[in-house]
């Protein structure tokens, strides 16, 4: 039985077995390519950034000018995904400072992405550095979002901003309170605390504001624009990051092994910031976004073929979580093309389980 506690029986058991700050598995690149790769620029995300404030802007104008009748329906629709699924993208990425070159400018872009998603800066920036050291390590990792046996109804739930942004709120104000959990501990350094509660101090002071001008206007308008656009435009975020780690492999030291990677359509790419290249992002993740396409098929060679589409990936996703829910040990492992290393992990056969 797998214990996801940070504190518990598997951390130890990950540590035991050299699991932790492991050395992970990493295609061959050439030392200049990957240099160009990784350098950064200002102007790709200055776009983007332009683009995405301006439909803000504009589709938050219009719905107000529409309000109350049901011609600000489509326009809330829009923005509640600019506001609530665009900024998951945007606090990702400025949080490995590759979407800009300018320092202050990711930082920036992080703390209002971080508002509008409701994910402490801190904590989250420490949660997803342990991420990407210990990708999907049992006891390890933080941000394993679909455990074995996988809780489906939970997975359902997330698509209505009851599962994540629910939970989101409830930490914002534990943290406000001063309270910072055992797990949180291990992996925010103690010098780094004051921070969580500091920011969640201020951020209950604005959405108090927030609801006290919707009842003194007597209206929810206030919060159709800050605050629950978190709920209402949030469903793109579980719909791609689901598939993220979804049915893969855990405590495997290859990317290629627990991470996906998706053919998107551009609309969704753009808002995913192309974290649909997602074994790329994990396997060399100062490759800034704008660069993923062409780190794709530079590597691909050495990757499982990505799935097509979403709806391709689902159709695999979707059995093996039925599955786990009587054999947790069960996975998807894809097969590498011929001209791929091959897995470290299983260079004979694999578990019963897995061939399930």
């Amino acid at each position: 039985m797998r214990d996801y506690s940070l504190v518990g029986a598997s951390t130890k058991s990950a540590e035991e077995t050299g699991l932790v700050s492991a050395e992970w598995y990493m295609s061959d690149v050439p030392r200049k390519t990957m240099k160009d790769l990784m350098r950064r620029t200002d102007g790709p995300a200055i776009r983007d950034t332009i683009i995405w404030f301006g439909l803000l802007l504009a589709t938050g104008v219009g719905a107000y000018l529409l309000w109350p009748s049901w011609w600000c329906l489509p326009l809330f629709i829009t923005y509640g995904v600019l506001y609530g699924s665009v900024s998951d993208s945007r606090w990702h990425e400025c949080s490995h400072r590759t979407a800009f070159k300018t320092r202050w400018m990711n930082d920036v872009i992080y703390e209002i992405a971080c508002f509008m998603i409701i994910r402490n800066p801190t904590v989250w920036r420490w949660s997803h550095t342990r991420h990407h050291t210990d990708t999907y390590i049992v006891g390890q990792d933080p941000e394993i979002v679909v455990m074995r046996p996988p809780d489906l109804f939970r997975v359902i739930l997330s698509f209505f901003g009851l599962e994540g942004a629910l939970g989101n709120v409830k930490d914002m104000f534990r943290y406000s309170v001063g309270i910072i959990n055992d797990e949180e501990k291990s992996f925010i350094p103690e010098t780094e605390r004051y921070k969580v509660v500091r920011t969640a101090r201020i951020w209950v002071l604005i959405y108090a504001s927030v609801i006290g001008l919707a009842i003194w206007s007597l209206s929810i308008l206030p919060l159709m624009f800050v605050g629950l656009p978190r709920f209402y435009g949030g469903w793109h975020v579980p719909l791609t990051g689901l598939l993220q780690h979804g049915g893969l492999a855990d405590n495997v030291l290859d990317h290629r092994l627990n991470s996906r990677t998706v053919y998107m359509n551009p609309i969704s790419r753009w808002i995913y910031w192309n974290m649909n290249y997602h074994i790329e992002h994990h396997m060399f993740p100062m490759v800034p976004y704008h660069r993923l396409p062409e780190l794709h098929e530079l590597l691909k060679n050495d990757m499982p073929a990505p799935d097509t589409s979403m709806l391709a990936a689902y159709r695999k996703v979707i059995p093996v979580w039925l599955r786990q829910l009587k054999y947790e040990d069960h996975f998807l492992k894809r097969e590498l093309p011929p001209t791929a290393k091959p897995y470290k992990e299983f260079k004979e056969e694999l578990p019963a389980a897995a061939n399930a």
